[in-house]
């Protein structure tokens, strides 16, 4: 495990499927992940998984309007703290993995009907921490993926000749 945040990216941009666009494109996220992960005070979370490998995804409801709820997922700082939150859920078969920082906020914004992830900051403190939007991961992604095309236009156009015609 890598145990620096710009190690985290290197290892997601060289585990990027080489087809040419993915890894510039990872690379030129990769500040805005770095951005949130320096928010957070660790650099691997341990996350609770299905046996399929899938991330558990835990609902909240509102105690005074049960109609409102929200789909997150939680992040723990140690493996004491994710294996008592297993023993406490309802979910058999979970198991606690750890992942690095990065990879976890890169891989939310692919989780359907996910709202947030709680990343807990102090071990055995596991009553309140610190949440995430994935609409707030979304919108940074999508500015930086935007300066990318920018920059990739402003590219295409100097390597065109001016004399082309």
């Amino acid at each position: 495990m890598t145990n620096n945040l710009d190690g985290q990216i290197a290892a997601l941009i060289q585990n990027a499927p080489a087809d040419g666009t993915t890894p510039n494109v990872v690379a030129a996220i990769a500040p805005g992940l770095k951005m949130i992960a320096q928010q957070l005070q660790h650099l691997h979370y341990y996350i609770l998984q299905t046996p399929d490998e899938r991330w558990l995804v835990t609902t909240l409801s509102n105690l005074s309007q049960p109609h409102l709820e929200k789909r997150v997922i939680y992040a723990y700082p140690s493996l004491e703290d994710a294996s008592t939150a297993n023993s406490n859920s309802n979910s058999a078969g979970t198991e606690a993995t750890i992942l690095p920082v990065i990879s976890i906020l890169f891989q939310i914004i692919a989780i359907p009907k996910l709202e947030s992830i709680i990343f807990f900051d102090t071990p055995g403190q596991i009553e309140s921490g610190t949440e995430v939007k994935k609409e707030e991961i979304q919108n940074l992604i999508r500015s930086y993926l935007q300066q990318y095309k920018n920059n990739q236009s402003r590219t295409r156009s100097r390597s065109i000749p001016p004399d082309l015609a």
